[in-house]
C-alpha cells in the first residue's frame, strides 16, 4: 500500500517488514512479541456447552497476561446478564494466540499468525471483534457462543486503524462483526451506538439469509466472513477476456435474478434467480445477438429493508438491488440451492467464465452513491453508519445532518480520501478477483461533490478511476444526473475514459418516433451520435451510450402502450417513479384487442429498435423487450419478485418468429456493418441527409444514406412519424450496386426484415405511417 493510503488512514512514519508478512507498522511498532515495550498478550477462552443455546445469555472470562479484560457476550444482547463459564466448549475452536495486528490490509486476511482483522475508523473511541466460530445454523441466530475481544487503543491502533491478528482460527466458515463506541453528538454527525454488531466495509463475503425472499429469516442479522480454504479458482487453460472494443459493444441491461427466477424458465428450482441460471440462458444471448451485460447491483443487499417496520411499502421485496450493504461481497443470494457466500464467489466466477466463452463481456451497475443505512429518521446500520458515520456520508456542516443527493436520505462521501480508496479497492477487487469488464455508476454525478456536497470540476475520484492501471482495460460508464439536480450528460467529467447515459438520447428519440413536432433536427443529431454533446477533446461517439429503455421507467411495450405510469402496486398513491415518460398509448391505455393499435404498437417498437441500433454510439436495451414483456405501466417497479419483473419464457417462446426474430436481426446487422458503429464522429463525406425542409416545425419524415467510402456498402434510412404515408424519393446506389430493401417496420414477419434483401425498383417508396425503411447497397 502506497504512503498516500498511509496518510489518508492517519499512519505516520509507516515501514513493513517484507521478510515477515504479520509485521506491517509504525515506527515505534517491532514485528516481534512485544508493543510498545509491551508484550503482545495471549488469551485462553472458557465457555460451556450451555451457552451455545440460542434462548441463553453467555459470557465467558479471558484468562490474561495483560491487564485489559475481554470477555466473550451474547454478541446481539449486550444487556445480557452476565455471568463466568469454566466448561470449556468442544465446540469452539481454542482461541489463545491473540497479537496486535497491522494495520493493512484492511479487513480481514490470513497472515503467518491467524487472521488479521483491521477496521478504519478515525472518531471511534473503543471497538470490539466479535467471532462466532461455528456456522451459522437457523439463519438469524447464532449456534454458538459469539467470542468478543476488545480492542485496546495502545496495542491494537494504527493511526486511524483498529487491528488485531487471532491465532488459531478456522481459515473459512467464521462469522464476524465489530461494535464501535465513540462519541454520541448527534449534532457533530457522530451516529455511535456498540448495541449494534457492524458489517466490515472490507469484508469480501458477508453472510446473511440464505434464500432470496424467505420471510422465516426476514429479520437476518449480517456479518462478514472468510475462505481461505478454498483453493484458486480456475480460469482454464484457453480462458481469455473478450476484450471487445467500445465502438462494437452492444449492451443487454439485466437482472440476475429476474432473468431465471419465473417458473417458465425451466430450470431446476434450485439454480432459478442464480448465477448458474444466467449461464444456463447464454444460448438466448448468443441467439438474440448481443455481447455484453450489464447487471443490475450483485453486490450484498437486503431485499427486506422494506420490511423492517411499518409503511406503504412494506410488502416490497426489492429486486433491483439498489441498496448496497458492503462493496466487495457478491450477493449471496443470488448462489444456488441456497448456497451461500463462499458459493456465490465461486458461482460469479463461473457466470463471469462462461459468459466470457461465448463472447459476452460483464459490466457491473455499481451503486457507490448511497448505502442501504437510509436516513435519519429511519436509520438501519449495519455498517459505516455505525464505524464512523462523519467519514462515510456527506454532513450538513451546520446541523450533523446527512445530505441526500442519492434521494435514498444518505450520500455516500466519496471524494473523502478514505472512502475514495475503499470505491478503488472495491473496483480493483472485482476486476482482478472476478474479472468484470467494465461497470456503470449509478447516479454518477454523486461521485462528483465534495465532501461539503458541491460540485466538483475536477472530482479526484472520478480522476482516479480514470487513470487507474488496474482498471484501464474496463469499460466505466456514467449515469450522469443525481437526485440534487446535478444534471452531466455531454457534461460529465471525463479524461476522455468515461461514457455516459445518454438521456439526451432517450428522449429525444422517443419524442420523435411518437410523432412530436419539431423534433426532427434533435432526431438526427442523435442517431448521428450526439456529437453536440461529446465531440470535445478525444472522445468519441461510443462515449454516448445510447439508450430509449432502461431498468427504472416504462419497458418498451409500456412505453408504447400507456400514457401514464400505473405505480398503484408500489403503494406510495402513484407518487413514485418519473411523470415525463415521453410515451404514447397508441389510441388506448393499456392493454386492447383493438388490432389497429396492437399492429401499431408493433410498429413503433421496431421503429423504436431500429433507431437504436443504427445510431452512432453504443446501443443498449432492457431485458424482456426482445419479447414486449410488460410491467403493466408501473414505471419504477423495485419492489416486485415476480411476473411484473421476472423474465416470462414462454412470451418468448410464442413471440419466437416474430417480434423477437425482428429484435435478433436488427442486432446482428448492426454487427455486421462497422458503418453503424465508427470510432470517430460522422464527417460531410459519411452521410447525406435527403432534407431541405429542417425549418418545418411540423415535418415528422426524415431520410439519410449513410456511406461506406470502403466497400460501397452504403445504407439508405427512413423514418416516418406522420399520421399518414410518405413517398419517398430514393437516391440512386453507388456504382455497380442496386438497393435492397432489408426493413419496413409496416411489414409482418419475417417480411419485416429480410437479411438478403429484396430487390427495390423505381425511384420512390411508400413508407407507411409511424414506420421506418432500410435499404443496403449490393452488388
Amino acid at each position: 500500500m502506497d504512503a498516500l493510503l498511509y496518510s489518508q488512514h492517519g499512519i505516520n512514519s509507516p515501514f513493513c517488514d517484507t521478510n515477515n508478512k504479520f509485521s506491517c507498522s509504525n515506527a515505534n511498532r517491532s514485528s516481534s512479541s512485544s508493543v510498545g515495550g509491551f508484550r503482545l498478550f495471549s488469551m485462553g477462552l472458557r465457555s460451556s456447552k450451555s451457552c451455545f443455546s440460542s434462548n441463553r445469555q453467555r459470557l465467558v472470562s479471558i484468562k490474561t497476561s495483560d491487564p485489559v479484560k475481554h470477555k466473550i457476550t451474547n454478541a446481539y444482547d449486550r444487556r445480557a446478564q452476565e455471568r463466568v463459564i469454566e466448561e470449556e466448549a468442544p465446540q469452539m475452536s481454542e482461541i489463545d494466540k491473540v497479537s496486535s495486528g497491522q494495520a493493512l490490509p484492511l479487513g480481514a486476511s490470513e497472515v503467518e499468525n491467524g487472521i488479521n482483522f483491521s477496521l478504519f475508523s478515525q472518531h471511534a473511541s473503543a471497538v470490539t471483534l466479535c467471532l462466532s466460530i461455528t456456522v451459522r445454523g437457523k439463519l438469524g441466530e447464532l449456534d454458538s457462543g459469539l467470542v468478543e475481544i476488545n480492542l485496546d487503543p495502545h496495542f491494537n491502533k494504527t493511526g486511524d486503524i483498529w487491528h488485531i491478528c487471532v491465532g488459531d482460527l478456522p481459515r473459512s466458515g467464521v462469522l464476524y462483526g465489530y461494535r464501535v463506541d465513540g462519541p454520541r453528538g448527534w449534532q457533530q454527525g457522530h451516529r455511535f451506538d456498540n448495541n449494534i454488531m457492524l458489517v466490515d466495509p472490507y469484508a469480501k463475503l458477508v453472510e446473511g439469509r440464505r434464500f432470496f425472499g424467505d420471510v422465516s429469516n426476514k429479520l437476518s442479522k449480517f456479518l462478514g466472513t472468510y475462505d481461505f480454504t478454498s483453493l484458486p479458482f480456475d480460469w482454464g487453460n484457453n480462458y481469455k477476456l473478450p476484450n471487445i472494443p467500445e465502438k462494437d459493444l452492444v449492451i443487454y441491461e439485466m437482472n440476475v435474478r429476474a432473468f431465471t427466477a419465473d417458473e417458465s424458465s425451466g430450470l431446476d428450482p434450485n439454480i432459478r434467480g442464480s448465477y448458474l441460471g444466467v449461464i444456463e440462458k447464454i444460448p438466448h444471448l448468443l441467439e438474440l445477438g448481443i455481447n455484453a451485460v450489464e447487471l443490475l447491483p450483485v453486490f450484498e443487499f437486503d431485499e427486506f429493508e422494506f420490511q423492517r417496520r411499518p409503511n406503504p411499502r412494506d410488502h416490497m421485496i426489492n429486486t433491483w438491488g439498489y441498496s448496497t450493504i458492503n462493496f466487495f461481497a457478491p450477493m449471496s443470494r443470488y448462489a444456488s440451492a441456497g448456497g451461500g457466500p463462499v458459493a456465490a464467489s465461486r458461482e460469479f466466477k463461473q457466470m463471469v467464465k462462461a459468459l466470457h466463452g461465448a463472447g459476452i463481456e460483464v459490466i457491473l451497475d455499481v451503486v457507490y452513491n448511497h448505502t442501504n443505512e437510509a436516513d435519519d429518521a429511519y436509520p438501519y446500520a449495519t455498517s459505516f453508519r455505525g464505524i464512523d458515520n462523519k467519514v462515510y456520508y456527506m454532513m450538513d456542516p451546520n446541523n450533523g445532518q446527512l445530505l441526500n443527493f442519492s434521494g435514498c436520505g444518505n450520500t455516500l462521501n466519496c471524494n473523502h480520501p478514505v472512502v475514495m480508496e475503499l470505491i478503488l479497492d472495491s473496483l480493483r477487487h472485482w476486476v482482478t478477483e472476478y474479472h468484470v469488464d467494465g461497470f456503470r455508476f449509478d447516479l454518477a454525478s454523486v461521485l462528483c461533490r465534495g465532501t461539503d456536497g458541491s460540485p466538483l470540476n475536477a472530482p479526484p475520484l472520478i480522476r482516479a478511476i480514470a487513470k487507474d492501471a488496474t482498471l484501464s482495460r474496463c469499460k466505466i460508464i456514467a449515469e450522469p444526473w443525481d437526485c440534487g439536480g446535478l444534471y452531466l450528460v455531454g457534461g460529465f467529467p471525463n479524461w476522455d475514459r468515461w461514457a455516459e447515459w445518454n438521456g439526451k438520447y432517450r428522449d429525444d428519440i422517443r419524442r420523435f418516433i411518437k410523432g412530436d413536432s419539431g423534433m426532427k433536427g434533435s432526431f438526427a443529431t442523435r442517431v448521428a451520435g450526439s456529437a453536440d454533446l461529446y465531440r470535445v477533446n478525444k472522445r468519441k461517439p461510443y462515449h454516448s451510450v445510447n439508450f430509449i429503455i432502461a431498468h427504472d421507467g416504462f419497458t418498451l411495450y409500456d412505453l408504447v402502450s400507456y400514457n401514464y405510469k400505473h405505480n398503484d402496486a408500489n403503494g406510495e398513491g402513484g407518487n413514485d417513479g418519473c411523470n415525463d415518460n415521453f410515451s404514447w398509448n397508441c389510441g388506448y391505455e393499456g392493454e386492447t384487442t383493438d388490432k389497429n393499435i396492437k399492429a401499431l404498437r408493433s410498429r413503433q417498437m421496431k421503429n423504436f429498435h431500429l433507431a437504436l441500433m443504427i445510431s452512432q454510439g453504443t446501443p443498449m436495451m432492457l431485458m424482456g423487450d426482445e419479447y414486449s414483456h410488460t410491467r403493466h405501466g408501473n414505471n419504477n417497479s423495485y419492489g416486485h419478485d415476480n411476473a411484473i419483473n421476472n423474465f416470462q419464457w414462454k412470451q418468448l417462446d410464442a413471440r419466437k418468429n416474430s417480434h423477437f426474430r425482428f429484435f435478433a436481426e436488427t442486432i446482428k446487422f448492426r454487427q455486421k456493418h462497422s458503418i453503424l458503429g465508427r470510432e470517430r464522429f460522422l464527417e460531410k463525406n459519411d452521410v447525406t441527409w435527403h432534407e431541405d425542409n429542417w425549418d418545418n416545425h411540423e415535418s415528422k419524415f426524415l431520410a439519410f444514406t449513410i456511406h461506406d467510402s470502403h466497400h460501397g456498402g452504403d445504407i439508405y434510412l427512413a423514418f416516418n412519424a406522420h399520421d399518414y404515408f410518405v413517398k419517398a424519393l430514393i437516391p440512386s446506389p453507388p456504382p455497380k450496386r442496386r438497393w435492397l430493401r432489408v426493413v419496413d417496420t409496416n411489414l409482418v414477419a419475417p417480411n419485416d426484415f429480410v437479411p438478403e434483401g429484396i430487390p427495390i425498383t423505381g425511384g420512390t417508396y411508400n413508407v407507411a405511417p409511424y414506420s421506418s425503411i432500410l435499404f443496403e447497397a449490393k452488388p
